[in-house]
């Protein structure tokens, strides 16, 4: 088409067709492992397609979350460990789908980096394909991108985009049900999650620490280790509890922590009260406390400080869906109960000092 002097190539410019070609083909085997009802989890399309009929729905609402992993991914890339921040990318999506009442359905990714190294990219998509499949939810299609220029060597993003549906009447929250006495259950969390990853690595900094040291929190792990475990997956326990018919609402527990996370799924008569003495916080949020110098009420509104997942409960129905939790592998447990607001907007109140 031309005959410039420079005969210069894509590849020339620091961008692989080849090397992303390799990775479509490496990854290909563990999106098809995710499919599902209503879609077939081909890669190499040009848009992902799903059926809503084929999966059973008659009058659904789709639900559709999007989010990262955040600055989490700079202690994946510092320790070359890739395997577990696939699922943080996925929970981040598929956990706010379930809070809505929603059952994940497919999901798509995007990975961005200056130079394609397939053995990361592939490790991370595999990861995203192994939390979809966990989920019930097909991996469809996603983007690489190769932007020389745009990251430093080494570093990558990570987006994700999740698709769910609900049928009309199973939307969550059911405000206008809840009442005084409505009891709140707590999901345990896996750790830190996905969220606060920019303080964290304050902390490891000012602390002096390598991430290669023994976690002060967990001495059995290095603190990297420790602080890169995955997002927990609260697809199926959620999904289980729902089925109970006992659940009025769901609150993901992401940045903002319980204080800023719960209102959100209150009506604003209603305030949570809840007690810090009905759960032990986990060690790493101690830590993180005691180096940062963070008050309670910073921690709260910081962290999930061991809760994951939040559920609001009829008091006549809470045995049924604490073992509905625990049946799905979670730990479940009673935190405290909706109570009159005191003011204009559902808020949090504390009491009790952390166990």
């Amino acid at each position: 088409m031309g005959s410039g002097r420079n005969r210069l190539t894509y590849k020339d410019s620091g961008v692989d067709i080849d090397a992303g070609d390799a990775l479509v083909e490496r990854i290909a085997p563990a999106a098809k492992a995710t499919a599902r009802r209503g879609a077939a989890a081909d890669l190499g399309g040009f848009g992902g397609l799903f059926d809503l009929k084929a999966a059973g729905f008659k009058d659904p609402l789709l639900v559709a979350s999007t989010d990262g992993v955040g600055t989490k991914l700079k202690l994946a890339i510092e320790m070359k460990r890739f395997d577990g921040i696939g699922q943080d990318l996925v929970a981040m999506c598929v956990n706010d789908i379930v809070v809505q009442g929603a059952e994940p359905l497919f999901f798509l990714d995007y990975y961005a980096t200056g130079a394609l190294d397939v053995d990361a990219a592939a490790a991370v998509i595999e990861g995203i394909a192994r939390a979809c499949k966990e989920s019930g939810c097909a991996l469809i299609g996603g983007e690489t991108a190769e932007m020389p220029g745009l990251y430093a060597k080494g570093d990558f993003d990570l987006a994700g985009f999740g698709v769910g549906a609900v049928e009309r009447g199973a939307v969550l929250p059911k405000t206008a049900a809840m009442r005084t006495g409505d009891v709140l259950i707590g999901v345990a969390s896996s750790g830190v999650h996905s969220n606060g990853y920019s303080l964290v690595r304050k902390v490891i900094e000012l602390a002096g620490l390598s991430l290669s040291a023994a976690a002060p929190f967990a001495g059995e792990s290095s603190l990297g280790e420790a602080l890169l475990t995955p997002t927990r997956l609260y697809v199926k326990s959620g999904l289980a509890a729902i089925r109970t018919g006992g659940v009025k609402g769901l609150a993901h527990i992401t940045g903002g922590g319980i204080t800023e996370n719960l209102p959100r799924v209150l009506p604003a008569s209603l305030d949570a009260e809840i007690d810090l003495t009905l759960w032990r916080v986990p060690p790493v949020f101690a830590w993180l406390a005691h180096e940062a110098g963070l008050p309670q009420a910073e921690m709260l509104r910081t962290f999930n400080c061991g809760v994951g997942l939040i559920a609001v409960a009829d008091h006549a129905r809470v045995s049924e869906m604490i073992a509905a939790f625990d049946g799905a592998g979670e730990r479940a447990f009673v935190i405290g109960a909706l109570v009159p607001a005191q003011g204009g907007e559902a808020a949090v109140r504390y009491r009790g000092i952390p166990a």
